[in-house]
């Protein structure tokens, strides 16, 4: 299950995963761990796609990573499960998911407004979900009470854009699957600014992601910027020293 995290990438890991042979992904997000848990397992089952023994299923719903129950409840399916958490630089996913948020309800208050609860002062509001989000490291808590480490496999979404096929490489050998997808499979669009995939598995043609991808994010003040660099960072080095991976966000 791709867990996590909103704006992270989980989309791209989703696409570019499922063209590998021996595994069957559902295209949309059943948040069945945290809206949906009410209609049982039976129902979460029968949205899974057919497949066969050797093959795996994988499904992404980004807001489980931030859901308290979502650990004890997958592990409660099954212990086994392997999760995978695709992070990115808080800041820059927290500009991104306003910048989203922002497409589908232009009057919200701007960033800065949203991001503080005292600007001279420097108190982040950590109730705003798109700082909330970043803080990864507290979430993660949540996660290794039911799962160990070893069970959990972290995609840098910006490594994602710069090296796709290290990255996904990274993820099939968690998953022990051949490194079937790779070089191979990408070219960078210059338009959108990340990978896509040469051709999809259904059609020859090549398959980019969909127009909500790579928006031109909202221009914020670098002074804003750096107050949040700075609220992130224990954060951070906290959420590096848990997973034993540097992800050179500072």
């Amino acid at each position: 299950i791709v867990v996590g995290v909103k704006k992270g990438g989980t989309r791209a890991v989703l696409e570019f995963i499922r063209v590998h042979p021996e595994v069957r992904a559902l295209g949309t997000e059943p948040h069945f761990f945290d809206r949906n848990y009410h209609r049982g397992l039976e129902w979460y089952r029968s949205l899974m796609p057919r497949t066969l023994d050797s093959q795996i299923t994988v499904e992404k719903t980004p807001s489980y990573f931030v859901t308290k129950e979502a650990p004890r409840r997958i592990f409660n399916m099954s212990r086994d499960t392997k999760l995978i958490v695709v992070v990115r630089n808080p800041v820059t996913r927290a500009i991104s998911d306003y910048t989203q948020t922002l497409s589908k309800k232009p009057d919200i208050p701007t960033f800065e407004g949203l991001t503080f609860r005292n600007r001279s002062l420097g108190l982040v509001d950590t109730s705003w979900n798109a700082i909330r989000i970043g803080m990864y490291a507290v979430h993660l808590e949540s996660w290794l009470q039911y799962f160990p480490l070893s069970q959990i496999h972290f995609v840098s979404g910006e490594k994602l854009i710069t090296d796709p096929a290290g990255e996904m490489g990274k993820v099939q050998d968690f998953l022990g699957i051949k490194r079937v997808i790779t070089d191979k499979h990408f070219y960078f669009n210059k338009t959108k600014g990340f990978p896509c995939l040469k051709k999809s598995e259904s059609s020859g043609l090549p398959r980019c992601l969909g127009k909500s991808k790579g928006r031109t994010h909202v221009q914020i003040d670098p002074e804003v910027i750096e107050q949040l660099r700075d609220f992130y960072r224990p954060y951070n080095i906290k959420f590096y020293e848990t997973v034993g991976q540097d992800f050179r966000w500072e």
